[in-house]
């Protein structure tokens, strides 16, 4: 072999040597690499840390936002109002096709709709650049048909979600909760009332009725405005020592869930915003403030022998006793003529001093919207004829909730309170009431309230096993034309139970009711509306965990809540009567009803005693010449004069 052949062979092997070591130094590469990821993967794995995880991961949440308007419930949770997802269906106009078309459609999917209104709506007719470029279709579309106008693709047709309030129990409490727009806001009732609290605050409102005492309390409104064939009525129950409402109700009502196809009527609240002459449970007032004033007592006799005239008008009994009434009796047999006769001695200055502690002069403080002011005469003509007749009911309108409020203080031991929409937190702060009369005054009236159901115009309210007191109302109605109409009354009761521990305030009026057979052709509170307050105590007083009590401990305890109803004066007191008919302080006005002249040193109405300065009264020029006749308030007219006579069937 030549030389460069040899060259060239030692070349070759040389570079074969080298591919070999460089083969072996892979191999062993991968070797070495095979077992790091075997000790990593398999022996010795290292496993990603939870946050490595979770920044790894997509962030899903299957919660639905919440509501944008809080829930409404009653004082034990039940779910008054609630807001639920819903959708509205709109469209393009533009986008549609075929209005037409498309209108049929949606007719086949929705039952209800109107072919021709939506074809309209949806631009038939017109050219497609000149249709609207939004118009809704439905805003409640159920989600049945949400899904089958889904199924049709109509192009231009869109889904708005948004929400739908809801009331499960249709039309309970209606008047209290109002009712929505199509917007969600509030239009009516506590809806309207916290309409910024609902929509701020997620929190659940918590009202102070109770459902089940609601249900009640309506059916048997119901029941007795069908009954009489009354327009209409209202019922009220009430916490004696809060003020909160546990039931509030209004016939006719209306379904909540469809608050704008209700008419007027139906959506007019009897109980805050409906103004009616209170009629003769008006006296619980009248002798409450004679009591708490020390010109009179509960042991006091009046006159009550004959009718009151004052000119062409007189003022009588229902019933006439043609005696002297002591206080019981007056109260228990509702006595115009008794009554009339202490408001002449308390005079109206008395009168209007405490009409203003009970704010009968001013709107109700409640949270709902629009309470009216009351109805009454101008203070400065307050005159024999008004002071009269204001005492047993008749000349003065208030909202029922306004008189109901006024009762407390009687049954309560004296104390005023608001009344409340809102529950009462059993374990927080506590309504601070206003003490508007000695506790003294309470006791005593709600012994001569108990009289009234266990021997007077309320027997038809009592309950078995329950003490109730109360007062019977009947008040004669105000036609158009500002006169009292004939034959025609509003009839109402008010009771509170249980009379050995007072705890709540229970009322009823029914407007205008027609005789039956059960009331014997009458039309007084005794018989329309007692019966029916009565079965609300029976059934309501178990809930309230107020049980009824039986054998001697109910007459016992009959015994020690009443008073009699013809009783002795007291050893060492002094009591009118037939020989002292007036006490020292007396006004000029019951001097007057009995046809003397005041003495120089009494006030005659509004007016100071004769050689007082007239300037310390300014409204007493007019306080007593002004007034010449009767003057009942109407409701719907404002102040108007009658000649009618005044007291006929008002019990």
């Amino acid at each position: 072999m030549t030389s460069p052949e040899l060259d060239q062979r030692r070349a070759l092997d040389k570079a074969r040597k080298r591919i070999l070591v460089a083969a072996c130094l892979f191999v062993g590469a991968y070797f070495v690499l095979g077992l790091k990821l075997t000790w990593s993967t398999v022996v010795d794995p290292k496993l990603p840390s939870a946050a490595q995880i979770a920044a790894m991961q997509p962030t899903l949440s299957v919660t639905p936002p919440p509501p944008s308007r809080a829930d409404i419930t009653d004082r034990n949770g039940t779910i008054l109002a609630v807001s639920l997802p819903g959708a509205s269906l709109y469209a393009d106009p533009q986008q549609v096709p075929d209005p037409q078309a498309a209108a049929q459609l949606l007719a086949n999917a929705m039952p209800g709709v109107n072919v021709a209104l939506t074809a309209a709506r949806l631009g038939a007719g017109v050219p497609p650049d000149k249709r609207k470029e939004f118009v809704y279709l439905d805003r409640k579309l159920t989600p049945q048909e949400e899904l089958a106008v889904n199924s049709l693709g109509i192009p231009g047709i869109y889904f708005e979600n948004n929400e739908k309030r809801h009331y499960p129990d249709g039309n309970l409490a209606a008047h209290i909760l109002g009712g929505v727009r199509v917007d969600s806001s509030g239009v009516a009732g506590v809806e309207e009332y916290f309409n910024k609290r609902l929509t701020t605050d997620p929190a659940p409102l918590v009202l102070s009725i109770d459902a089940g005492i609601q249900s009640i309390v309506q059916s048997e409104l119901a029941a007795a405005v069908k009954e009489f064939q009354s327009p209409g009525g209202c019922a009220v129950v009430m916490d004696a020592h809060t003020g909160e409402i546990l039931a509030m109700a209004s016939a006719p009502d209306y379904d909540v869930n469809d608050y704008g196809a209700a008419t007027h009527d139906a959506q007019f609240d009897r109980c805050v915003n409906g103004t009616y002459e209170p009629g003769s449970v008006f006296k619980l007032q009248t002798l409450s403030m004679a009591l708490d004033s020390g010109l009179v007592h509960w042991w006091d006799y009046f006159d009550t022998t004959h009718p009151l005239r004052v000119g062409h008008f007189q003022i009588t009994d229902f019933e006439p006793a043609h005696t002297w009434m002591a206080m019981p009796e007056i109260l228990n047999v509702s006595s115009n003529i008794g009554a009339s006769r202490i408001a002449t001695i308390l005079g109206p200055k008395i009168e209007q001093e405490w009409y203003k502690k009970q704010q009968f002069f001013q709107p109700l403080n409640i949270q709902l919207p629009g309470p009216p002011t009351p109805q009454f005469h101008p203070l400065n003509t307050w005159g024999l004829a008004t002071t009269m007749t204001v005492s047993f009911g008749a000349g003065i309108a208030l909202s029922p909730l306004q008189l109901v409020t006024a009762v407390l203080p009687i049954v309560n031991g004296g104390i005023r309170y608001q009344p409340t929409l809102l529950a009462v937190n059993p374990n927080g702060p506590q309504p601070q009431g206003v003490r508007i009369m000695q506790a003294s005054t309470s006791e005593i009236m709600c012994k001569m309230m108990t009289n009234v159901v266990l021997f007077g115009t309320g027997k038809n309210a009592a309950v078995p096993g329950y003490i109730v007191g109360g007062k019977t109302g009947t008040a004669q109605v105000v036609g158009p034309d500002g006169r009292y109409l004939k034959h025609t009354n509003n009839a109402s009761f008010l009771a509170v139970f249980p009379m050995n521990d007072p705890q709540y305030v229970v009322y009823m009026l029914v407007l205008q009711p027609k005789p039956d057979a059960t009331t014997y052709g009458f039309t007084t509170g005794g018989f329309i509306a007692a019966p029916s307050v009565g079965r609300i105590i029976a059934r309501i007083g178990p809930m309230l965990g107020i049980m009824p009590v039986s054998g001697d401990q109910l007459a016992q305890l009959e015994k020690q809540l009443t008073v009699p109803l013809n009783p002795t004066t007291p050893p060492g007191q002094v009591g009118l009567g037939p020989g002292h008919p007036l006490p020292p302080g007396a006004n000029g006005f019951a001097y007057m009803l009995m046809g003397q002249k005041p003495p120089p040193n009494v006030a005659v109405g509004l007016q100071p005693p004769a050689g007082a300065s007239a300037a310390a009264e300014p409204a007493a020029a007019h306080g007593s010449r002004r007034e010449k006749v009767m003057a009942p308030v109407s409701p719907m007219l404002g102040s108007h004069m009658t000649s009618r006579e005044i007291g006929d069937g008002i019990s």
